[in-house]
């Protein structure tokens, strides 16, 4: 049996799931049912948990796998289920759903990085971002960066797109890199050493190619992932 919240929540993150493949946030869970607090998404939640709805993953952020569907949900997306109220009568058996399982990991967004002529360094956390587990490395630490600038267009990288970064102090020739210059500027370019020269390379042929000496150049990190908003 499910409650009118309880279903509306349990809907709500099978529609996510089937748009976006990642399950919504508590704050856009607790919007979405105009709730005031995220203590009512946990407890709608653990309700569903304890009648066999979902499951959630342990050591993992943000990641619900639906279990089974309540037999009308996916009849109807406008079907509304009676509120239990009393001894009203139990609600049809719910049906097996193909199990659903999206495990999701918060980075901290690290402010932005020029994808052009290099901007200031990188500042403190302005806010998290949602990325599938699945883009990450097993080992080491990663963040997150939205790019200003167009100079690595002709690699898929736009102005606008947030970046995904492996925390790592050195580069292969190729790598596309978080490079900090002179302790000052943080630019994303591909990474080419030829001697103790250090080449910082854009990929649009409107942008110069710009040479360091190694001491010159520090690397903070290796792109493994992107992610786009339309």
């Amino acid at each position: 049996m499910l409650t009118r919240k309880q279903y509306d929540l349990l809907q709500f993150i099978h529609k996510r799931m089937q748009r976006d493949g990642v399950p919504p946030s508590f704050d856009e869970m607790k919007d979405a049912l105009d709730l005031r607090s995220k203590s009512g998404i946990h407890r709608l939640i653990t309700a569903l948990e304890e009648r066999g709805f979902v499951r959630r993953l342990a050591h993992r952020a943000r990641a619900i796998e639906i279990l089974k569907l309540p037999e009308n949900m996916e009849e109807s997306a406008g079907f509304q289920p009676k509120v239990i109220e009393g001894k009203r009568p139990a609600p049809p058996a719910p049906q097996q759903a193909s199990p659903v399982r999206i495990a999701a990991i918060e980075l901290p967004v690290m402010g932005r990085i020029a994808a052009g002529v290099p901007i200031a360094a990188i500042q403190e956390c302005s806010h998290n971002v949602a990325v599938p587990a699945s883009m990450l490395r097993t080992d080491g630490r990663h963040y997150a960066l939205s790019v200003k600038g167009d100079s690595m267009i002709d690699a898929g990288i736009n102005n606008g797109d947030v970046v995904v970064i492996q925390e790592q102090s050195h580069a292969d020739n190729g790598d596309i890199v978080v490079a900090l210059v002179e302790e000052q500027e943080a630019t994303l370019k591909t990474f080419r050493r030829r001697g103790t020269t250090i080449a910082l390379e854009a990929a649009n042929p409107a942008y110069e190619t710009r040479l360091y000496q190694d001491h010159q150049v520090k690397v903070q990190g290796k792109l493994v992932g992107l992610i786009r908003t339309y």
